[in-house]
Formats: structure tokens, sequence, C-alpha cells
């Protein structure tokens, strides 16, 4: 069966939090680049986030548009323009944001039905979705902005509820059933897999979806979890399974810096400066916020390290600079030691810059990503991830070891030394320093492949297009 001449029409729904929103925009993209009729969904304020790609695929003559929606910010207590649990500033507010996306729900199956597309691609958050693509006679992706170690994982822990067998929070038991032998902590777990949550609730419906979906599509690729690739087919339909990332590195040749920013804060030109895999990189996503005591610990062990580093405060504290030491900032510019940036921060241009020599992170999983494709080792927190780039021989962990139900941090407080000496064992000439900067050298090489022609991550998104059109002939009467 030819699919050629097949004109496709694929609806993107994004959820409102950046790491989930900026990579399905990015698959959009993709399919727009490659003949198909892309539309994004989303609100006025969210569309503003990725703008300026979209404008650009548009100028190149590709058929993207953007579809908006007015989001309900007075009758939620808002403040306008809050749209996105990337801007909440408080739990309060990342909760009426969700909601928020709730009461979109009938606006956006209204829009979907006018569009009339032959495809849905909707968000894993975003459940009824796959009810209204059975209405439609269409199929539905949905998307994880995960990799597969994390579903690995998680299944097992779901399905074989090893944590019920230890008796206290700080026992390690070992995860069955995987391709490695991975340990964990009751205390490093989920609230959901221990009791009953509302997230967990969540999580079941997405389950069901998910079994009712034409196709999974991960943000991750063969390369860097092959034997987890291999596992996810094993537990799930093979046919529904499609890794298409890292989605980033598509675009690797486009310019994503906000040039005002960049001049402003000079980030780049002064990484120009440093020591080639000298500079300590530390940031924790959008929506991490640290209590004051906890910043004040990363800080000094960023100081005390005697590397060169970069310190992205961001929504970290109070105003995103609450806990630094009296005079730190000062003493910081003043020796010239390193750069402590409060707003944005060009976070894949740092991380390709070769003064970089290491990247302390929260090991969410776009992060992990974007510090692979240049071969940066990383000291890793996030649990699931955390295990992966301990098992795959890329970073070292920090010694965090219990679970955060929000973004607001509140497990106990890492000192600085555990921190100092990470970045000690990452940046010495230990037999283990320098396995973890080759196996790092390595997968980057490997990376940088999978988008290419003949890459498994490509390849898999030309068979997913492929497949979709072949829907569409198979249903002309």
């Amino acid at each position: 069966m030819t699919t050629a001449g097949v004109d496709l029409h694929v609806v993107f729904i994004p959820f409102f939090i950046s790491s989930h929103m900026i990579p399905l925009v990015s698959t959009a993209r993709l399919f727009a680049a490659r003949g198909v009729r892309s539309t994004i969904i989303t609100t006025v304020k969210n569309a503003l986030i990725f703008k300026d790609s979209v404008d650009r695929d548009t100028a190149a003559g590709y058929d993207i548009t953007v579809h908006t929606l007015n989001f309900p910010s007075s009758e939620l207590g808002l403040p306008a323009g809050i749209e996105n649990i990337s801007s909440a500033t408080t739990l309060k507010m990342a909760d009426a944001v969700f909601r928020g996306m709730i009461m979109l729900q009938i606006p956006m199956q209204q829009a979907i039905r006018h569009l009339a597309p032959d495809c849905i691609f909707s968000d894993m958050f975003f459940p009824w979705t796959v009810d209204l693509a059975d209405e439609l006679k269409i199929p539905r992706l949905m998307f994880y902005p995960t990799g597969f170690f994390y579903h690995s994982v998680s299944h097992s822990l779901r399905v074989y509820k090893p944590h019920e067998k230890v008796e206290s929070e700080s026992e390690s038991f070992v995860v069955p059933h995987l391709p490695d032998e991975i340990t964990m902590k009751r205390s490093q777990m989920s609230e959901h897999f221990k009791t009953k949550t509302d997230f967990g609730e969540m999580l079941e419906l997405i389950q069901q979806s998910e079994k009712r979906s034409y196709g999974l599509v991960y943000n991750t690729f063969y390369e860097i979890e092959p034997a987890n690739a291999d596992h996810m087919k094993q537990i799930k339909d093979p046919t529904k399974v499609f890794h298409i990332g890292p989605l980033f590195q598509f675009f690797k040749g486009e310019n994503n810096c906000n040039n005002n920013v960049l001049e402003k804060h000079e980030c780049l030109r002064w990484l120009d400066g440093q020591k080639p895999h000298s500079v300590i990189y530390g940031c924790f996503g959008s929506i991490v916020r640290f209590p004051e005591a906890q910043i004040t610990e990363i800080v000094l062990a960023l100081e005390e390290s005697k590397q060169p580093f970069i310190w992205v405060a961001g929504k970290a504290g109070n105003e995103g600079t609450g806990g630094l030491p009296e005079g730190f900032e000062e003493r910081v510019k003043r020796e010239n030691k390193g750069l402590i940036i409060k707003e944005w921060a060009p976070q894949v241009e740092i991380l390709q810059h070769p003064a970089v020599g290491g990247f302390l992170t929260h090991c969410g999983w776009n992060s992990v990503l974007e510090a692979v494709v240049p071969g940066v080792p990383l000291y890793a927190e996030n649990f699931y991830t955390e295990k992966l780039v301990e098992l795959i021989g890329i970073g070292v962990r920090v010694g965090v070891d219990v679970w955060n139900p929000s973004f607001e941090i509140t497990s106990p407080i890492i000192g600085k030394q555990g921190i100092i000496e990470a970045i000690k064992l990452l940046t010495g000439e230990s037999a283990m320093a320098e396995r973890i900067r080759q196996n790092s050298k390595e997968l980057a090489v490997k990376t940088k492949k999978v988008v290419e022609e003949g890459g498994s991550s490509l390849n898999n998104l030309t068979a997913l297009i492929h497949a979709l059109k072949a829907v569409k002939l198979a249903a002309k009467p």
C-alpha cells in the first residue's frame, strides 16, 4: 500500500508545563516539516512560548498553525498571564493552572471536532482524548516526555509491589523483572505507589487510555537504553511503541537563543574565557523550589569546589536569590569565580559549550537528554532517572534519598560536603572519573546519529507518519 499523496492532518495537544509542552511542540514541527498539516491547540499565553519557532516554520512553507483558547484565569483567581505550571510561583497557583486545563476540556473537544483531524496527538495528561478519538473514528497517539527506563521501573513497582516486602522506608529492595538489577528504597518512591492519591488515580486513567491508543510516543532513543527499549516492547504492544528523541536534537542548527537575554548576562561570552571542561553548570529546572537552607548548601559547595561555575537561581528561592550567603554574589563577581543567572538561561547552548565539564541537575529527563548530546557528565538526584544515569555510567549521585511530592522541596537538607565530593570525583583524575567522561563521549557520538538519515529515532518518526497515512488510506470508502 502506497501512502504517497495522502494528506494528513494531526492535532497536537500539549500539557501546560514547559517540560511537556516544548517537546510535543517540537514533534508537531517535525511532522509539519515532513508534509503533515499540524495544528497545535493551546492558550493565548502558552502560544507565545513557541511563537517564534512556529513563525519560522510557517515562513519556510510548512503547514503548521496554532489554535488558541482563552484560559479561565479570572474564574480561577489567577493573575492574568499565568497559564502554565512553570510560571506558577506557589503550589496553590500550580493547582489552579491544572484545574484550568480541566475546565478547558470541553472547549478543546469542540475545537478538535471543528478541525476534523485525521489523528489526535495528545500529552499523557489528557486521557479523555482517547474517547474523542473513538468518537471521531481516528487514531490517538499518547506522548510521554520521558524515557523507557522510568516506565519499566514504574511497571514493575505497580505490578509486583516489591516495596511491600520491606519493613522500613530506608530498607533497600530489588525491583524485579527488569533487564538490570535496580535497587531502591521506599523513601525514594513516589507516594502513589504506597498509598491511594489523586495523582495515582490520574495515572490509572492514563494507563487505561494507553491500552486504547493507537501508539505511545516517547522522547527517548534506543541507544541510550536499549535493554529497556526492548523490555518496553515486551510489556507493551510492540507495534504501539515509538521513540523519536532527543527531539531538540532535530533542531540543532536552529538558533533558539533569546539574543536580548544573552546580551544581558553574557554567559556564553564568559564561558569563552574558561578552560575546557572546567565549568560546573547548576540548574534544577523551571519549577523546582528549594528552601533557602538548601540553596545555601548548594552554592557554598559550588564555591568551595574551586571549580568555575554557573548557577541558575531561577525561581529556586525567594525571588530566585533567597538562601545566597551574605556577600556571595559580590564575591563571585569580584573574583570571577562564576556566574549567577536569575532569569532564563540558554541551557542547550551552555551545555554544548566546550568549557562545561559537569552538570548539577535534578535529573529531569529533558535536562538529561540535553546533557547527553554534548557528552556532559551529570551529578544526579531524581531517583528513577538517576538510576539510569548511574547504570550507563555517565554521572554520580549527590546523596538525596527522600522523594518530594511537589516542586517545593521539603526533603532533608543535603549538606554541601556531599555535593563537593561528587564534584571532586567527577572532575578528578581517578579511573572512575575517566570512565564516566569516556562513557559520556561515546554516548554523545551515538546520540547525534539517531536523528540523521538511517538513525533509529528518524526511522521511528518516518514509520509513525507512514503508519498514520496508511490508517487514513485504509479508512477511505
